[in-house]
């Protein structure tokens, strides 16, 4: 084995990152009363003007394969959380929109995750570390984009 590697400075920087994100992830999101990629999409969408994006777009900003992105919207769907119009612009696709139900949903899953993300990951850090920590997270995600 090469020590040298398996010692490296960014090894062990990204094993902190995965460790930190694993034990983070189930405390925020416990309690949302929805699975977590449900609470992903209504999130997206929520966020969005109009509360709707295309199905292909919105089923990359939750890092989907379209087939399986399908799946998962044919579930929320069938709940009533979302619905899907004919894209106006284009009449091969399809948009995803927030229902009212969803909205409720989401509302309700919000009010439990923001509590703890106030415990478990904003809580530990000061807010010169909060800046610090989104101005890298936006860095690596534009970088990586």
């Amino acid at each position: 084995m090469n020590e040298q590697l398996l010692n490296d400075d960014d090894v062990t920087l990204f094993g902190l990152f995965v460790e930190a994100h694993s034990r983070i992830k189930p405390l925020v999101n416990r309690d949302l009363g929805i699975p977590h990629t449900w609470f992903e999409v209504l999130l997206r969408l929520g966020r969005t003007p109009g509360h709707q994006l295309r199905m292909s777009d919105l089923a990359e900003a939750v890092s989907f394969s379209s087939g399986g992105f399908t799946r998962l919207a044919d579930r929320m769907e069938k709940e009533g959380l979302i619905r899907r119009d004919p894209d106006p612009a284009d009449r091969r696709a399809a948009l995803a929109v927030l229902t009212d139900k969803g909205g409720q949903a989401l509302d309700h899953a919000l009010t439990a995750h923001v509590s703890h993300l106030r415990n478990h990951l904003a809580g530990p850090l000061s807010t010169e570390d909060r800046r610090h920590l989104e101005r890298i997270l936006r860095t690596l995600r534009d970088a990586n984009a």
